[in-house]
């Protein structure tokens, strides 16, 4: 038996909430990505904390209760963190960074950061003593380069790198660090599908499982409405490769932060500059980059909530 892989889990959970910035209901990958730590034999949860992202601070704070509450028996500790992105004139802690920076000074551990970085950023500013604690931290964003976009459905919409746009100083301080990433992107989450047949398997399993089916089918809906079939469930991809790293594939990149037009914005007159993050076989901070998942993933993937 191997010992457990502590994680500790920092998330912008959305799941079932209206989008504060446009209409429409928000994502409810991050969702799939804490149950299945939950659910998993292999994770030691140390510690839940919230980020703004997906929502707001408080709506994701309040969904971290809620699963800790209702699909753990509450035995996590669970913590507000960040509101808003890092401001480098005026760097502010909160209850999630101290919370975080007391367990990594106790033991070394993983962190799954699936939304903006802001709370690691937030932590390695304040205690920088504390970054060889840190394992590695595990995040959803990157590409190999600026024209890689990431298309929602056929009807031509194209998606923001969110967690990496919402704070590009965080991941600048995580590389300047030097802690170990692992980057989740869009290029491999692309590559899996959950469908109306799969939330349908899901309603007959446990209550936890039957609830994030009932949550996804609007977030399914709005991707029908683009042109697809399913929805890409992204973050799962940063907590499934916690739980079984070799059903993901990997390999090594070197990171740069970059500027270029802003690929998001093709119908309008003036278009803004933007950062990208970019992984490519020349650059400054290394990676691990992971692009694709095995042959039966997707029976693997399902098989993590029964």
């Amino acid at each position: 038996m191997h010992p457990k892989k502590k994680v500790w889990i920092d998330t912008d959970l959305s799941v079932g909430m209206i989008r504060h910035r446009r209409p429409g209901y928000c994502d409810v990958d991050d969702g799939y990505a804490v149950l299945q730590l939950m659910k998993s034999d292999q994770i030691e949860i140390t510690g839940i904390s919230a980020v703004f992202g997906n929502t707001t601070i408080d709506n994701a704070f309040m969904l971290c209760e809620q699963m800790n509450r209702d699909f753990a028996g509450g035995k996590y500790g669970v913590f507000k963190g960040a509101g808003e992105a890092i401001q480098l004139a005026n760097v502010q802690t909160n209850d999630a960074v101290e919370a975080l920076a007391a367990a990594l000074k106790k033991e070394k551990m993983h962190i799954m950061a699936i939304g903006p970085a802001t709370n690691v950023g937030l932590l390695l500013l304040r205690y920088p003593e504390l970054a060889g604690q840190i394992l590695e931290v595990v995040l959803v964003a990157g590409r190999r380069k600026e024209t890689d976009y990431f298309s929602i459905g056929n009807q031509g919409r194209r998606a923001q790198d969110l967690n990496f746009d919402l704070d590009n100083d965080a991941f600048r301080i995580m590389f300047e660090a030097k802690v170990p990433i692992t980057l989740c992107p869009f290029e491999i989450s692309s590559k899996v599908w959950i469908t109306e047949e799969d939330l349908k398997n899901m309603d007959q399993l446990d209550p936890a499982t039957q609830w994030l089916a009932s949550e996804s089918r609007p977030w399914l809906g709005q991707w029908i409405e683009q042109g697809a079939t399913g929805f890409n469930p992204f973050d799962v991809l940063a907590s499934h490769y916690l739980i079984a790293p070799d059903d993901i594939i990997s390999e090594p990149r070197l990171a740069s932060l970059e500027i270029h037009l802003d690929d998001t914005l093709l119908d309008n007159p003036r278009r803004q500059f933007k950062s990208y993050l970019l992984c490519r076989d020349v650059g400054q901070y290394p990676v691990k980059y992971c692009y694709d998942v095995v042959p039966d993933y997707h029976q693997r993937l399902l098989q993590t909530f029964q």
